[in-house]
């Protein structure tokens, strides 16, 4: 009696099977059928080259876009890019101005390609900022009164005394400098360059100082910023915080203090009856931003973080007279 295999007729057909698919693909393969078409071409990235398969390179992240032939297509994608949905400029600043501490927490959990760069944030808020600053300037004046009628009686457009008869600038500006003398530290190096900036100084009635003190003040705020952090670190010392982490927050914070200024200068523009409401507004609001930052970010109770409010806001106060003063005596010296 011989044992029954199912396997044995299985593994004699196989040649036989694996030819006839062998033969069908070759067929097919051979005629094509009647919904077949030609290739899809490539695209290629117009930046880097790469090869793309949806609308954004994989490669650099640019955007597939057609060429630009008119101006009327020029314009439609600059609106687009100023309005559309994806824009981050827009989402960012949303989030910023009235989301306190949001963009710091979005972009500690990784959540950072819908939001623009906190650094790049910063810099260009700064910029724009400052440039407000000083094209908003006007020149130092000392008004004389009529002192029987108590009306002013003349304008003189300097902060110094005036040239005496027949006396030039340059002798101006060494009689009233005469006096000058520096004897602190470092006399030997520092008097001869107290002496020109004042002679500068008096030539020119001021404006090149004031024009060096708005040159160096934003650079002297973005060297301000890790000193805060420090401080914060030193009063979140437990649960622990990496340094970074409040680095973040005061460059948001900041980036929302340039926002707001600039809104608030618009509106006394624009309504100047107003502009008493938009301080008192602005007395409450920036207080409370920060705050409110402070709590969403750090996550603690809120009697403790308004005592370490009050805590920043002194040492805020003290250390920005201190960068101020510096930055005066920096500009003076490198006039």
């Amino acid at each position: 009696m011989h044992e029954f295999s199912p396997e044995a007729p299985v593994s004699r057909a196989a040649p036989h099977a694996a030819a006839a698919v062998a033969l069908s693909a070759a067929t097919d393969a051979a005629a094509p059928g009647p919904t077949a078409g030609p290739a899809a071409p490539t695209v290629r990235c117009d930046n880097c080259g790469a090869v793309v398969a949806g609308r954004y390179c994989g490669a650099c992240g640019q955007r597939l876009e057609p060429p630009v032939h008119s101006l009327w297509h020029f314009a439609q994608l600059a609106t687009e890019d100023l309005t559309h949905a994806d824009s981050r400029l827009w989402r960012t600043l949303a989030a910023l101005l009235f989301k306190p501490g949001y963009l710091t927490r979005e972009f500690l959990a990784g959540r950072r390609a819908r939001y623009l760069p906190p650094v790049r944030l910063y810099l260009v808020l700064s910029v724009v900022f400052f440039i407000w600053v000083s094209a908003g300037q006007s020149r130092l004046q000392v008004v004389q009164f009529d002192r029987e009628r108590g009306a002013p009686a003349a304008e003189v457009i300097t902060p110094f005394s005036p040239a005496l008869p027949g006396e030039s600038a340059q002798q101006r500006s060494e009689r009233l400098c005469r006096y000058t003398v520096y004897q602190g530290p470092w006399q030997q190096r520092l008097a001869p360059l107290v002496s020109r900036a004042c002679r500068r100084v008096v030539e020119d009635n001021g404006r090149s100082m004031r024009e060096a003190f708005l040159h160096n003040l934003p650079r002297a705020m973005f060297l301000f910023l890790p000193l805060l952090a420090g401080a914060m670190m030193l009063m979140y010392w437990r649960p622990r915080h990496y340094y970074v982490e409040h680095l973040l927050l005061f460059v948001h914070n900041h980036a929302f203090a340039f926002v707001v200024l600039l809104l608030a200068a618009a509106l006394w523009t624009l309504l100047p009856g107003a502009a008493g409401w938009v301080r008192f507004v602005l007395w409450l609001y920036i207080p409370w931003y920060m705050y409110r930052s402070m709590r969403v970010v750090y996550g603690q109770g809120r009697w403790l973080t308004f005592g370490k409010l009050l805590v920043l806001g002194l040492f805020y106060l003290l250390s920005g007279v201190l960068m101020l003063a510096l930055t005066t005596a920096y500009s003076y010296l490198m006039l």
